[in-house]
């Protein structure tokens, strides 16, 4: 597919890397030309340097032919106006846009066909929000993800040494210790290597498990490893921002919610947003602040300004006078690198959070939903089998039938609002979301020729 990208920031060029390594032609637009120079180093990659709302510009960057326009510049503005370009002067068939402001998104009415012509509306501060109120439900995971309209999940978990009764037990035993439910244990980690486990498999203290599981079940299987920490009851938020100002409104109702902020006019903003939760004039990094605000009774911690090292400093401060977990959004990947497996507990990146609602929409087939793991290395897919003409020969076959490459699980398909887990080993039916886990990105390509309408079943 030949797909344009506006927008170079870490989003863009996250993107870029991803698909490129995928056979897609791929171009980047930028008005920044350094930043273009320093990726066409690293990929193989067209690049031009431009206002990506100019017409002159998209069609440098091949418009005519493209099959995909995701505009994901810094401003609303030049997003909004290229996708209308984009379809006025160069119908390209899929035209995705991030759009920030509040502004625009309360009002649906501007997007759509007799509006701003944008196929797929991407929100990265709502996405994070999402991402970040999973983990808050469950405070003993790593991650936690939604499939199949949020029925079934996918969560990581780390074993403890004095962990629940599978540390140190096969994974065979797992049914005897399950009441009423059922899980996929599809994979784990083990000092960072990956682990295709089976019913033999050892668990071990400190493994990073990924299981898959009805929502109703995940506290159960989450026992499994690792005891369980009592229900999140208080929250500060460090950064008043659109995340910030979300999360708040969206966890209010059931926590204790308080939000730090240095700008007093964000923090009128809040007020008018937030019903019971409090807001704070001041600097999360301050000592005396959060020590007046009872960090050390806090069970979550959440730094989530717009600067990375405001979140990192104020995380680990945070941390060290007793908050009981903390996490800090982390943009730049050298500093990931750097806090990864530290003192902070949970390290977001936005970028990798956003990036998969963004590959939901630019892979092949009937793709539902697409989460990136593990700094972008694995992916977990969600496909909807079409039983048309020339549905994909899946069809009909047995999991255990269906030639995967090694690096790739099928841990469950989701049928009439039923989860039936990969050891199950069902008959793939025409209407079945398959949900797909991808230890090596490379071999997506790969995954999705199979699952294709009218693909051969070849390897």
């Amino acid at each position: 597919m030949k797909i344009i990208i506006l927008g170079a920031g870490q989003v863009g060029s996250a993107l870029a890397e991803h698909l490129a390594t995928e056979h897609n032609d791929i171009t980047i637009v930028d008005i920044n030309g350094d930043r273009l120079r320093s990726l066409q180093e690293r990929m193989d990659i067209l690049t031009i340097t431009g206002n990506g709302a100019y017409p002159s510009t998209l069609k440098r960057g091949g418009a005519e032919e493209a099959n995909i326009l995701i505009a994901v510049t810094s401003n609303d503005e030049t997003n909004l106006v290229a996708c209308q370009v984009a379809a006025t002067l160069y119908q390209i068939p899929t035209k995705i846009a991030r759009i920030r402001s509040l502004h625009y998104l309360a009002h649906e009415e501007l997007f759509g066909a007799n509006a701003f012509p944008i196929d797929v509306l991407i929100s990265p501060e709502q996405v994070i929000a999402d991402y970040i109120r999973r983990l808050v439900a469950y405070p003993d995971a790593l991650q936690v993800l939604d499939f199949a309209d949020h029925r079934v999940q996918l969560v990581a978990v780390k074993a403890k040494t004095a962990g629940g009764p599978l540390v140190g037990h096969s994974l065979k035993s797992l049914p005897t210790y399950l009441v009423d439910t059922d899980a996929e244990i599809a994979a784990l980690f083990r000092q960072g290597v990956a682990i295709i486990p089976t019913g033999s498999t050892v668990i071990e203290p400190h493994d990073e498990i990924y299981f898959l599981t009805e929502k109703p079940f995940v506290k159960q299987v989450i026992s499994m490893v690792t005891p369980l920490t009592p229900p999140n009851q208080k929250m500060i938020i460090a950064g008043g921002g659109n995340i910030g100002t979300r999360l708040g409104t969206a966890l209010e109702k059931d926590l204790i919610v308080k939000i730090i902020e240095r700008n007093p006019a964000r923090i009128e903003a809040l007020a008018t947003h937030l019903t019971s939760g409090i807001v704070l004039q001041g600097d999360a990094s301050d000592k005396e602040l959060l020590l007046s605000e009872n960090i050390e009774n806090t069970d979550i911690f959440c730094a989530v300004t717009n600067q990375d090292e405001a979140n990192i400093m104020s995380a680990l401060l945070a941390k060290r006078l007793g908050a009981k977990k903390v996490m800090a959004l982390v943009s730049r990947p050298s500093y990931l690198d750097l806090v990864e497996g530290g003192d902070i507990d949970i390290v977001i990146s936005p970028q990798q959070v956003t990036i998969g609602s963004l590959l939901t929409h630019v892979r092949r087939g009937h793709v539902a939903n697409v989460h990136s793991l593990r700094r972008g290395t694995a992916e977990a897919i969600e496909i909807i089998i079409d039983g048309g003409q020339n549905a994909s020969k899946v069809l009909g076959q047995r999991i255990k039938e269906i030639p995967l490459p090694t690096e790739a699980i099928i841990m469950g398909v989701v049928r009439a609002n039923r989860l039936i887990l990969g050891h199950h080993n069902p008959v793939i039916e025409t209407g079945d979301r398959v949900i797909i886990l991808v230890l090596d990105k490379r071999k997506i390509r790969q995954v999705e020729r199979l699952f294709q309408e009218g693909t051969l079943m070849v390897v």
